[in-house]
């Protein structure tokens, strides 16, 4: 039976600029004809993902690099001869399709621990067959291959070089690839354009974040005195400006909890493990954009969380299509909580929407919210992994 966890999140920041576009202002977009503020998916992801390393076993996330070469050199005894290994891992990439080209791979790519370190030990092996034994430099042998490949004809020595060359291109790169035991690209996916076959489709899916409220642009002039300007010399050394907005955003994510289990090869433990860390750092993870001028460091008010099986996904965004105003004295994430609230009665009025279990923390102390209260972060994560661990088909 299909079961898939979702989590819907409001959360009021003070003013901040917490994920910028490409001219340094807060992103925003248009939703119900109205200008709000946005963080992009993107940006929630890698907050996300920055917070698996307090809580996950390194060895259980993945790499995302283009160079590989670097990390495949990790895997090799540090008082070993670093130089000569890394040309000869360049070497070795090479020959099985992966070319480093200004020391980087042409893609960044999404890699885990136990893929790069099966490449490490294949690679160890052919050093220790002597197969990596070339006469010329990585990039001579590069050389080399293109002259052949444009029909020119080569030397002796080159003749030589390819032959080498030819016995060991029959190890593809990716071949190497398919592990699963990352916790992060489980739930996120990876594509290789490339290489279709080793695609790993998601299992979770992150909605941009958008105000429920219409924003303005607003300016932060600035300007810096030098400490060892003198006293007769007025005028500053430096200004400025930064935009900033402050906004309630209505944040929202899916996990499809079947696929989450199957990316990580059935493992049950570790997929509930990758589940919970998850929905914690979804809630607590902050993007770090200009925090340093803004700490805007505000947890959620109201989080939703529901375990459903079957039914359809609901993104409750529509419930901001007209944006909350509010008067004098009245709470913005307070007025937030109560459209979301209604909005998600009448969907399951309407739709029925399956099977579910619903948990929820307020900070407000809302009225007329639906699902089981929970009093603190912890006791909702562990009563969210419970039903999902105990309800059929979660094993």
């Amino acid at each position: 039976m299909k079961k898939f966890i979702e989590i819907h999140v409001l959360q009021n920041y003070a003013p901040s600029n917490l994920n910028r576009d490409d001219t340094g202002a807060p992103k925003d977009t248009f939703f119900g004809g109205y200008n709000r503020a946005r963080i992009s998916s993107q940006c929630i992801k890698s907050s996300v993902r920055n917070f698996f390393h307090q809580k996950i076993d390194k060895y259980n996330l993945g790499i995302r690099t283009k160079r590989l070469h670097n990390a495949i050199l990790e895997f090799f005894e540090e008082d070993s001869n670093r130089e000569e290994n890394l040309e000869k891992i360049k070497i070795a990439l090479f020959c099985s399709g992966a070319e480093i080209k200004e020391g980087k791979t042409s893609c960044l790519m999404f890699l885990e621990k136990r893929e790069i370190e099966k490449i490490a030990n294949v690679i160890k092996d052919l050093i220790k067959e002597k197969k990596l034994e070339f006469s010329v430099s990585y990039e001579d042998l590069k050389k080399i291959i293109n002259k052949k490949k444009s029909k020119k004809k080569l030397t002796k020595e080159e003749e030589l070089e390819l032959k080498k060359y030819n016995k060991i291109t029959k190890k593809k790169f990716e071949e190497f690839l398919g592990g699963g035991d990352s916790v992060d690209l489980a739930l996120f996916g990876r594509m290789l354009a490339d290489m279709p076959s080793k695609n790993r489709y998601a299992a979770s899916q992150v909605a941009h974040a958008i105000s429920t409220n219409i924003i303005k642009r607003d300016f932060d002039f600035y300007v810096a005195i030098d400490d060892l300007k003198p006293d007769d010399i007025s005028g500053a050394d430096m200004m400025g400006t930064v935009e900033f907005n402050s906004s309630c955003f209505y944040r929202y994510a899916l996990v499809d909890y079947e696929k989450l289990v199957k990316n990580l090869n059935e493992d049950e433990d570790l997929s509930l493990k990758g589940l919970e860390v998850f929905l914690e750092g979804f809630i607590v993870a902050t993007p770090t954009g200009k925090q340093n001028s803004f700490a805007a460091h505000n947890v959620p008010e109201y989080v939703l969380i529901s375990v459903r099986e079957e039914g359809i996904p609901c993104n409750l965004a529509n419930a901001f299509e007209v944006p909350v105003r509010v008067k004098k004295d009245e709470s913005l994430t307070l007025a937030s909580i109560k459209r979301l609230v209604e909005k998600n009665k009448k969907i399951k009025e309407v739709y029925g929407n399956g099977k579910e279990n619903e948990f929820y923390l307020d900070l407000l102390g809302s009225k007329d919210v639906s699902g089981t209260s929970m009093n603190s972060l912890s006791e909702l994560l562990k009563t969210v992994i419970d039903v999902v661990k105990d309800s059929k088909g979660g094993k």
